[in-house]
């Protein structure tokens, strides 16, 4: 017998063929998820509309006309409001404003809780307790009171300075949560070996430890682009904002103040809630496309998912799929019985 006699295996190397397709899989992978595919063709319409919403616009939203509180017909497809407003051409205009201020709000509120959250928990120490006090202090700093204080004191005020309250008080949060994750991330063993060979601090943090923290970052970035646009249009709607802007919180502001759910005129109100719902569900399912691609359990069983359906199993989000084989877990009673 010989010692010391071991088997080898060659190696795939990254830039053999193999490597490449394993990897072209995997950046496929979260683009074949019905989910994502669902969720960035519904949020790309409304990209679109928001980029020519005012070229394509049948008429000048704030252009009056004796045709009041008409029902959707061939020349105003969502009808029109008591004055003779074209609500499709005031949907179409609006969109822009909305997704605007949403994700200028989720990019500043998403960069400011990654550099906070991962560097206090990374660095630790004296940085971790001053830039964890920073965050507490933001966090208890409410949105939307601040917001109507400003407005109140800035008439002229528009999206950009919405955007920027809702980002300065919206990012502390997912600092905290980001914070925590790093702190459970920092003594892994791959993380010791990055820093036992020599790697700066900056590009442990960026190669190492940003990665894992993708779906974190990700949900933390559509939940503040949700809560940004309800926030624009709750503001709109009571009024605090410019109601000469539109937005759809300004249509459901006219809608309301004209009585439009009394007088069952639908259509000046049911539009623009959809298209707030419409963008709400396209981020979520955006979400979870993303939680699928990133989570290994989830991916192997989204992968799966045509092969769990012939056999018969239901995926549970959360679970491992297992199948029940009643025949086989029989045999094995039978088999001591007779014995």
């Amino acid at each position: 017998m010989r010692h010391g006699h071991r088997r080898r295996t060659p190696a795939v190397s990254p830039g053999t063929g193999t490597g490449r397709r394993s990897r072209r899989g995997t950046g496929l992978m979260f683009l074949r998820n019905r989910k994502t595919v669902t969720g960035l063709i519904i949020l790309a319409f409304f990209i679109v509309l928001a980029a020519i919403g005012d070229v394509i616009a049948p008429y000048d939203p704030s252009a009056t006309s004796p045709v009041g509180l008409q029902p959707p017909s061939a020349d105003h497809l969502l009808g029109t409001t008591s004055l003779g407003q074209d609500i499709l051409s005031q949907i179409l205009v609006g969109t822009r404003g909305v997704l605007v201020v949403a994700f200028l709000a989720g990019v500043l509120a998403t960069v400011l809780s990654v550099l906070v959250g991962i560097t206090a928990g990374y660095l630790g120490g004296t940085s971790d307790e001053v830039l964890s006090l920073v965050s507490n202090i933001f966090l208890v700093i409410p949105a939307l009171p601040l917001i109507i204080i400003v407005t109140g004191l800035l008439p002229s005020a528009g999206g950009l300075t919405i955007a920027l309250i809702i980002a300065l008080t919206g990012w502390a949060w997912g600092s905290r949560v980001l914070r925590a994750q790093t702190l459970s991330l920092r003594r892994r063993d791959f993380v010791e070996a990055a820093r036992a060979n020599g790697e700066s601090t900056w590009r442990i943090i960026l190669f190492e430890i940003l990665p894992n923290l993708t779906a974190v970052i990700a949900s933390g970035f559509i939940g503040t682009v949700i809560f940004a646009m309800l926030s624009e249009i709750t503001l709109a709607f009571i009024g605090v904002t410019s109601i000469s802007d539109w937005n759809w919180g300004t249509i459901l502001f006219w809608a309301q103040s004209n009585q439009a759910l009394a007088m069952g005129a639908w259509w000046w109100f049911v539009p623009a809630g959809l298209c707030i719902a419409g963008v709400g569900t396209a981020l979520t399912l955006i979400n979870f496309g993303i939680d699928e691609f990133v989570n290994p359990r989830l991916r192997s069983t989204g992968q799966n998912a045509k092969v769990l359906r012939a056999k018969k199993i239901r995926a549970r989000v959360g679970f491992t799929p297992v199948l029940r084989d009643t025949a086989a877990t029989a045999e094995p009673s039978s088999g001591r019985e007779s014995a």
